[in-house]
């Protein structure tokens, strides 16, 4: 009886010791997920932060966002009103000058040298043309080309064509 004592505490005194070591390694796991799971709080913090941060900013974007496209807008209506303010204006004045009419262009001077509008010397510089109405001669500044048909004095051009002006 004593022996089988003796072997029953020793097993007993090897149980104890597993289960000591099962306990220590238990609470070695025990201690490192709660270690992960504070690292875990700590980022969910972080996140949760780093979120409401981006939300905050987004809200301030938006309300940038809001103001700047309600002053572009009122900038639209005020260009608005000032293109119809100059429409208005400029109906008036044609009814004004809608019944004046068109100065006649002055004859060519009898020197062939000169322009006909500016009177400047023509050179190698400054080319002479022949106005295709007038037949005046009038320098590259004083006249446009009027495609297909050659150039014509401004004063010609003006006299024809009354929208250009």
């Amino acid at each position: 009886l004593p022996q089988r004592l003796a072997t029953l505490a020793t097993a007993a005194q090897e149980e104890a010791r597993q289960s000591h070591q099962q306990l220590q390694a238990q609470q070695q796991e025990v201690t490192r997920l709660q270690e992960q799971l504070s690292r875990a709080r700590q980022d969910g913090e972080r996140w949760a932060s780093a979120l409401q941060r981006a939300q905050r900013e987004a809200l301030e974007r938006e309300a940038t966002r809001g103001a700047e496209q309600a002053r572009q807008q009122e900038l639209i209506r005020d260009m608005k009103g000032r293109l119809l303010e100059l429409l208005r204006e400029k109906d008036a004045l044609w009814q004004k000058t809608e019944g004046i009419d068109s100065p006649v262009p002055s004859p060519a001077p009898r020197e062939a040298g000169l322009c006909a509008r500016c009177h400047k010397d023509f050179s190698l510089l400054s080319r002479r043309y022949s106005c295709r109405l007038c037949q005046g001669k009038v320098c590259h500044m004083c006249s446009i080309d009027m495609g297909k048909h050659g150039r014509c004095c401004l004063l010609c051009y003006q006299q024809r064509h009354p929208q250009a002006t």
